[in-house]
């Protein structure tokens, strides 16, 4: 896997923040239910794509990581996952 520029990926996705070797982004709902809704529908998603986010959920807000640790950095998957988040936050 071709590790990339986290900064890079972070600029070519809305609201996204490049690390050292991370991308990250707080989510925010209407309340809990459709925050911990966006998560079991991400779960399901990144449970196909074997490729698991670090995330924290308080009431209406979800702060989320995403790096491919089997790479040490980010990867292709981070931009899949961060594109469906996306999705699913609409």
């Amino acid at each position: 896997m071709e590790i990339l520029n986290p900064k890079d990926v972070a600029e070519d996705l809305t609201g996204w923040t490049g690390g050292d070797d991370f991308i990250t982004k707080v989510f925010k709902f209407e309340d809990f239910a459709e925050a911990f809704g966006f998560m079991a529908q991400i779960a399901v998603i990144a449970n196909t794509m074997d490729h698991h986010p670090e995330w924290y959920n308080v009431y209406n807000r979800v702060d989320v990581t995403l790096t491919t640790h089997d790479a040490g950095g980010v990867t292709e998957k981070d931009i899949k996952l961060a594109e469906a988040m996306e999705k699913a936050a609409k």
